[in-house]
């Protein structure tokens, strides 16, 4: 008989035990746990510094949690899942590429955009719009305003503008926070948006 071998660690640092989280965290948790069916490990993996993990979730949520003419919810993930290639975060472009799914409902997109970008199918408003963060989160210097003139010209607003840039600098810290702590995606996030969810 062959043992069955240990998950994996969620993180390299102190993981909070659930009955320990402050009353704010232990609810955000159980939401999240609820509508998705399982806690993705970020959440477990910040929990033990409960400020940080607070002012992630609220940077997060005020930059991915809006559709705007210029940037769907769809289309913000996938900035988020070809920034994440770029940085060669596993967890991020697993997880968000499931995110990405969901909210495009697209069950392909998100890996195409995953594997290069400038190949999938997408229009030239957003091509334009991950050309343009891939290169402040690979090359950052290199971004000019006629980046941001070009972002304007396909109909982003100044709001949209700024949230292509602040997506991708709150998930370049994301990326390296996955990095450091070694997170891996949850091997629910590798079916979601692929299959019907089970109710």
């Amino acid at each position: 008989m062959t043992a069955e071998p240990s998950p994996a660690p969620i993180s390299r640092f102190p993981v909070a035990d659930p009955a320990d989280l402050p009353p704010d965290l232990a609810e955000r948790h159980a939401e999240v746990a609820e509508k998705s069916g399982f806690l993705p490990n970020v959440f477990a993996a910040l929990a033990w510094r409960p400020a940080e993990e607070r002012a992630f979730l609220a940077f997060h949520d005020a930059l991915m949690d809006k559709d705007t003419p210029g940037l769907s919810t769809g289309e913000r993930e996938l900035i988020v899942v070809a920034t994440s290639a770029a940085n060669d975060c596993g967890y991020c472009v697993v997880a968000h590429g499931a995110i990405a799914r969901v909210r495009t409902r697209d069950p392909n997109l998100a890996d195409l955009v995953a594997v290069d970008w400038r190949k999938a199918p997408l229009d030239d408003r957003v091509h334009t719009v991950l050309d343009v963060a891939v290169r402040l989160a690979t090359d950052p210097a290199a971004v000019t305003a006629g980046d941001l003139d070009r972002l304007r010209a396909h109909g982003l607003t100044e709001e949209d503008v700024w949230d292509v840039g602040a997506i991708t600098a709150f998930f370049a810290l994301s990326n390296r926070l996955a990095h450091f702590a070694a997170i891996p995606p949850n091997p629910e996030f590798h079916l979601m948006g692929r299959l019907p969810r089970q109710r």
